[in-house]
């Protein structure tokens, strides 16, 4: 049981309870206090070992006392915690600036919360243990907002500043600089009207506006941290409105009746005096705009749409009227075939008929936003949190250094600092991610004010460094050449860092445990045992301070494997002050110069939750799903932003610009913004579609047009409280035939039918009876954590729209969210410990109708639906500089898995409950009709199998698939293909994508449908009607390398079954076109026709699969036997096949070769 003060800066009381069964035991609390040796550790070698307690759900932490023994039921610990600049009381962090004062040579204390490890989970103590750090963190440097910019000056900085470069300087340095010749300390130039100031500067004091009262004068409401309205009788009782106007005559705020012309704008009206405001204008003017298709390119393209459907239509109504009575068998075949890809191709245009384009203006953000105004006078972000997820497995197949680039990216975003927290979740447990991100967070304190300072582009520093475009392009500091130096050298011996981690936890990891087993061999000796014996010490993995490390160990023992370990939170960065601070001048201890930079870190948290065996931990979505309780409970974000970790940030504005839309008028029934997936390291000739670009750039806008894109596993922008499984605040009812008539709904305040519980979940406020019912409820749907459950409302009303803006009924106050976080502390951590324990999810809704969906190999596509279906849009937002970038399996055998593995998971949609045949009534019609696709075209392959083969069986028997070749049937093929040809040349028009990204969509198409869909048909089918469980490996990311190949990838040929399929195909029918030649060259009564037909219809299979032809033959053309093999037994297994079903019919002339 812990119980702290209500004061952050009073003394913290923990009480412990023994539950030892006799004997006594050390416990204590960790001192905030740097520890001087690691002998302090328990768990060290160098110091004694102490036992180890076993509680549910107490806090308290391991610390070395023999001396001290248990004699009593209950004992207390008080230990003064002193303020520090992330542990702080309320009211000194909104008016107290950081002080560069301290007693260690000017370096303050390091953070209690940001310097310790805290572990727990089940039948475990939660523990928090300090760590000790070779490196110290640089001292914090105070604000130079307030202060003067001269040395050796600390005096206050004069309101109006007299230089347009804005160099901080006090009244009296002022007037000095003006008596000695008039220039400006900061640009060295000329202050304008000089001559004036200086005679007017008795006035000037006079003429300064009265500040308003202090924000840290208004009660705080600690469960939303929003700032009362300054119309409330707040102020003090001698405060006269009317007066002080009266005094500052008239030169602040906006109302008045005349607006000076020195006031706050550069344009000056009439009679010398500025025009008023608009005061309506940041209300108004729209975040972002719908950029219709331009209609000379949409209505040709519907109309085409059109043709090309009557044209199936008839063509199949000619095919099943004139059948083929010399091959029935080859007529039905094909046929089928037909009707189901005409079926399939329907399903895939009808979400296409309504693409549109958005924009977003930024300028509008910053001004609505971050502007200063009655409500927020210092100008302060009113702009909402954003938590982002960044998740990894294994640092084998995700490099620890690819890691960290994508978290350094995250931390140099263009973003408001104290509004940004990053997770990183470790689901593997491994210590060599954690001391990686360690060396990432040191790392950060220099890349972080070299890209805010120089506006760096892209903010990830392997991706900047190895572009080979000019790097001194747009720059214009002097100093860039010589700062990118510096940060390019430590940049270098940082990746050294990095991939020596390895050797170095193991050879450390070695020494500790050899020094255990001497000090196991000493006591065994000294307790007189028998020296033959063998003795069995753990090969435990140990931290640099000489602590066991509480995740997973190289060699796996109990309570430390994959599978089996505690949970871990570590606060790598504290949360930041809410005032900037400005760094210092290059020295020995800064390599850049950072006097005008804000040097804050956003907040980084490493997470690795519990495992346990006999718990289904749900692979990636349970990890997810953690991190949304922990973040919740730490930082509580009102929106998420999840990336893989490959993906990492390649536009610094990306988040603003998915702002813009959770933030405008409407969107607060957007659930998630979903920006595209871009690559980086795929080859020029993008032989497998790696880009993807016909999905993302085609399907993705056409769905935008409709309830919004799907999501796609990263680069998502989710609004908290629709993860939660909520409703959106209104939305619309289709009902009828397609849809056509629409019912509004506003479940805000309406009360929701208990039948649509399952799926259409209460409303956040209900002002009815049912309040209470939904309140008694949370628990079973979040879980037990009651701190949880009081974070959701403060999401949803931090997430809300302005109050400001047209038609917004339950908005927020504008400056709502103007004011600091509270900082952290060890029971807040501790609370986040225990919702990442294994058990926490048992008998509630998480992985059900809460978080990431469970019970899928492709868990995004599910989750989005489910939003979807409970009438929340989403939207696509495509800038102009790509906003995330990663990396793509240029491996042929490679991205056939990862194509297996998305197939896999429709096909678990279309045998589940997600299946769109069952959705509400909620989502429109052509959005139902494309997740029912998401769900169907894997079985599209059973088809394309067959009609891969049918050329060949028509040269083989010399049959075709209709009688003869008609100009009906070549007319109607004509029109089809050209109609089919004419839409892809449209859609390139409005989409953006070339042609050559269009026909390796096409062939990849084939080669997929051939090779990974049917495979993953048979395992769905498998999951359905056996159980059987099906699992996949992670998809390997390479770390780049300077000195290998860049596409050396590409040409390895590795060995998977999922080739036989394909490369039967193209033998069968290689052989094929020379038997069918070689007949009809010979025959007596040739059928030219026929022939030609048959070899028309195999070179359309051969040309779709050329790119998987030369993806076999790897860099020097050689080919696995083992390919060779299979393909050979195939080919003669279906040959004696034919042969048997339809012999020959006895020996004819043509047979026989006779020369000329």
């Amino acid at each position: 049981m812990v119980q702290m003060a209500s004061s952050p800066g009073s003394p913290v009381t923990i009480r412990v309870s023994s539950e030892g069964k006799g004997g006594s035991r050390s416990i204590g609390l960790t001192s905030p206090i740097r520890r001087l040796s690691m002998s302090n550790n328990p768990n060290s070698p160098l110091g004694s070992v102490s036992n180890r307690a076993s509680s549910g759900g107490r806090y308290c932490s391991t610390v070395k006392d023999e001396a001290m023994e248990l004699s009593t039921e209950f004992v207390s610990y008080t230990v003064h915690i002193p303020p520090t600049p992330d542990h702080q009381p309320v009211s000194a962090s909104l008016n107290s600036l950081p002080d560069d004062s301290s007693k260690d040579g000017g370096k303050p204390e390091r953070s209690y919360i940001s310097g310790t490890i805290f572990t727990g989970g089940f039948n475990s103590v939660t523990r928090g243990h300090v760590i000790e750090r070779s490196n110290e963190e640089p001292a914090t440097v105070k604000s130079t907002g307030m202060f003067c910019g001269m040395r050796g000056c600390d005096g206050k900085v004069i309101q109006r500043l007299p230089c347009e470069c804005s160099f901080r300087i006090c009244k009296d340095c002022y007037l000095d600089c003006v008596r000695n010749g008039g220039k400006c300390p900061g640009c060295k130039e000329m202050y304008r009207d000089a001559s004036d100031e200086e005679g007017q500067s008795g006035s000037e004091e006079d003429d300064q506006a009265l500040p308003l009262p202090s924000m840290a004068e208004f009660k705080l409401d600690k469960r939303l941290s929003l700032v009362k309205s300054f119309k409330a009788p707040n102020h003090p009782q001698d405060f006269d409105h009317t007066r002080w106007l009266y005094e500052t005559k008239g030169t602040y705020g906006y109302g008045n009746a005349v607006w000076p012309k020195d006031g706050y704008g550069g344009a000056v009206g009439i009679n010398g005096f500025e025009d008023p405001p608009d005061f309506g204008e940041k209300t108004r003017r729209p975040l972002t705009r719908k950029v219709g298709i331009s209609a000379a390119i949409l209505s040709p393209y519907r109309l085409l749409m059109v043709v090309r459907l009557i044209a199936l239509g008839f063509f199949l109504t000619w095919r099943i009227l004139h059948p083929n009575h010399d091959a029935m068998w080859l007529w039905g075949m094909s046929i089928t075939c037909e009707l189901w890809f005409a079926f399939s191709w329907l399903l895939d245009q009808l979400p296409k008929l309504c693409p549109v384009n958005r924009v977003t203006d930024l300028s509008v953000l910053k001004d609505r936003f971050e502007s200063p105004s009655l409500r927020n006078p210092k100008g302060r972000s009113d702009l909402p949190g954003i938590d982002v997820f960044v998740s990894t497995a294994d640092p084998e197949k995700e490099p620890p250094l690819v890691t960290s680039n994508t978290i350094l990216s995250i931390l140099a975003v263009d973003y408001p600092v104290e509004k940004l927290a990053c997770y990183l979740s470790d689901d593997g447990g491994s210590l060599l991610t954690f001391e990686a991100l360690a060396e990432t967070a040191s790392f950060a304190r220099i890349w972080v004010p070299f890209c805010r300072k120089h506006a760096i582009e892209p903010r990830n520093p392997e991706a900047y460094f190895s572009q080979k475009r000019d790097f001194l392009k747009n720059k214009v500091r002097l100093d860039f050449v010589r700062e990118r130096r510096r940060v390019k050298r430590e940049y270098d011996e940082f990746k050294v860092r990095i991939n020596s981690l390895p050797d170095s936890i193991r050879r450390r990891s070695d020494a500790y445990n050899a020094h255990e087993e001497l000090r196991a061999k000493k006591k065994q000796m000294e307790m007189g045992g028998n020296l033959s014996e063998p003795i069995k010490v753990p090969k435990a993995t140990w931290m640099s301070d000489g602590a066991h490390w509480p995740g997973t160990w190289s060699s796996a023992e109990a309570e430390h494997s994959r599978g089996d370990h505690a949970g871990i939170i570590q606060a790598m960065l504290a949360p930041p002050n809410s005032e900037p601070v400005i760094g210092k001048e290059a020295d020995d201890m800064n390599l850049i110069d950072t006097t005008q930079v804000d040097i804050r870190l956003p907040m980084l948290v490493y997470v690795s939750r519990e495992k346990r065996p006999g718990y289904d931990h749900n692979k990636k979505a349970g990890a997810m799903n953690a991190l949304v309780r922990t973040s919740a409970i730490m930082s509580n974000g009102p929106f998420i932003l999840n990336l893989d970790c490959d993906h990492y940030i390649n536009n610094c504005l990306a988040l603003r610009e998915g702002m813009c839309f959770m933030l405008d008028r409407g969107g607060d029934r957007i659930c998630y913004v979903q920006f595209p997936q871009r690559f980086e390291g795929i080859d020029p000739n993008d032989r497998y579609a790696n880009h993807n670009t016909v999905f993302f750039d085609v399907s993705m806008r056409a769905l935008d047009g409709l309830q919004g894109p799907m999501y796609v596993g990263t680069g998502c922008v989710f609004r908290r409280t629709a993860l939660y499984g909520f409703s959106p605040p209104r939305t619309t009812e289709h009902r009828g035939w397609f849809g056509r008539r629409k019912v509004k709904l506003f479940l805000r305040k309406a009360k929701s039918s208990k039948s649509d519980l399952d799926e259409t979940s209460l409303p956040l406020n209900g002002n009815d009876g049912d309040g209470d019912i939904e309140s008694l409820l949370l628990p079973k749907r979040f879980g037990s954590s009651t701190t949880f459950v009081a974070s959701i409302p403060v999401a949803e009303y931090q997430g809300r729209l302005l109050q400001d803006l047209q038609g917004v009924k339950q908005g927020r106050p504008a400056g709502s969210l103007a004011v600091p976080r509270e900082p952290l502390d060890a029971a807040t951590v501790a609370e986040a410990i225990s919702v990442i324990s294994c058990f926490y999810e048992d008998r509630t809704e998480w992985g059900q109708r809460v978080g990431w969906i469970y019970g899928s190999v492709t868990e995004d596509v599910v989750t989005g639906y489910r939003m979807h279906n409970r009438g929340w849009r989403s939207v696509y937002c495509v800038t102009r500089r790509d906003a995330f970038r990663g990396t793509a399996p240029i491996n042929l055998t490679d991205r056939l898995h990862q194509v297996l593995r998305w197939a896999t998971g429709s096909v678990e949609i279309f045998f589940s409950r997600n299946n769109a045949l069952f959705a509400s009534h909620r989502m429109k019609f052509l959005q139902r009709v494309a997740y029912f696709n998401v769900g169907i075209y894997p079985f599209t392959s059973i088809f394309l199998l067959v009609y891969c083969i049918l050329p060949a069986v028509s040269l083989f028997t010399g049959q075709f698939i209709v009688q003869s070749l008609s100009v009906t049937f070549l007319t109607f093929l004509l029109i089809i293909t050209v109609t089919l040809c004419l839409l892809a040349i449209l859609e390139i028009r409005w989409s953006g994508i070339t042609l050559h990204d269009w026909w390796r969509n096409e062939q990849f198409w084939l080669i997929g449908g051939t090779s990974a869909h049917p495979t993953a048909v048979l395992q769905g089918l498998l999951k359905v009607i056996a159980g059987v469980d099906i699992s996949f490996n992670l998809t390997s990311k390479s770390a780049a390398d300077d000195n290998d190949d860049e596409f050396a990838e590409l040409y390895v040929v590795k060995w998977s079954f999922l080739m036989v399929p394909p490369i039967t195909i193209m033998m069968v029918n290689m052989i094929a076109i020379a038997v069918g030649v070689a007949r009809t060259m010979y025959s007596t009564f040739p059928q030219w026709s026929k022939l030609v037909g048959g070899v028309f219809f195999s070179f359309w299979v051969l040309c779709h699969m050329y790119p998987f032809a030369k993806g076999l033959m790897g860099r020097r053309g050689k080919i696995p036997t083992i390919i060779y093999v299979w393909s050979g037994l195939l080919s003669i297994v279906i040959s004696l096949l034919w042969v048997y079903i339809s012999p020959p019919g006895g020996r004819n002339d043509y047979m026989k070769f006779q020369f000329p």
